[in-house]
């Protein structure tokens, strides 16, 4: 493959910028003062750096098609092609079905199992281009990296490579916010004697005679 093309070793320029701020008018400028200090933009993040990145090479990618592309006829179909076209560059050891290794964690010895990318790499560098495809103009309903397909694929070669390499990749669950419930005993016969009722001189001690009044018959 030519170096021109190589995704891998695609590099970008660093673009400067200085903007110069003219004194305002009326205000005459001090012996001893310096005029207005240039301001350059803030380096981009460290994520937003590598998610250019990431765009370039796909767009370079589909320009090196064959027959080219363009981002309006790409689909979920030629994201998973990139992806697979990625697979040289891994750095990540995936024992075949064959290999004495096949779900071993820590394989003792070499093998000669292919080398691929793995899907942690695979996950972000997706959800980098997906965000990048809608910054540039693009649709979310149209957006090829968020089709249904790619989730598929992503999804098989967790499982996959999770079998082959004895790694399981366990989904974090969510800590839900746990609730303190504090268990308040209820003493019935000291409810009853500060709920006492007096009924005509005659106070009611126990819970049992809450709320029944003596009945006096005159005859």
């Amino acid at each position: 493959m030519d170096s021109a093309t190589d995704p891998n070793i695609i590099k970008e320029d660093p673009v400067s910028v200085t903007v110069s701020a003219p004194p305002s008018k009326g205000i005459q400028q001090g012996v001893g003062e310096s005029p207005s200090s240039s301001t350059s933009p803030a380096a981009p993040s460290r994520y937003e750096s590598q998610k250019r990145r990431d765009w370039n090479t796909f767009l370079q990618y589909l320009k090196n098609h064959k027959p080219p592309l363009t981002l309006a006829r790409c689909s979920g179909a030629h994201v998973i092609e990139f992806l697979k076209y990625l697979d040289q560059f891994g750095k990540t050891k995936v024992h075949m079905t064959g290999c004495p290794y096949f779900g071993h964690p820590n394989p003792p010895g070499p093998c000669s199992c292919p080398l691929k990318q793995a899907w942690g790499s695979l996950d972000a560098l997706i959800g980098r281009l997906r965000a990048a495809y809608e910054e540039s103009g693009g649709r979310p309903e149209s957006n090829p990296f968020a089709a249904r397909a790619v989730r598929i694929y992503l999804r098989e070669v967790r499982e996959g490579q999770a079998r082959a390499r004895g790694i399981p990749y366990e989904k974090r669950k969510r800590k839900r916010p746990s609730v303190t419930t504090s268990a308040v005993g209820i003493n019935v016969s000291a409810v009853a004697a500060t709920q006492a009722v007096d009924y005509g001189g005659v106070s009611g001690g126990t819970a049992g005679n809450l709320g029944t009044a003596p009945t006096t018959t005159s005859l």
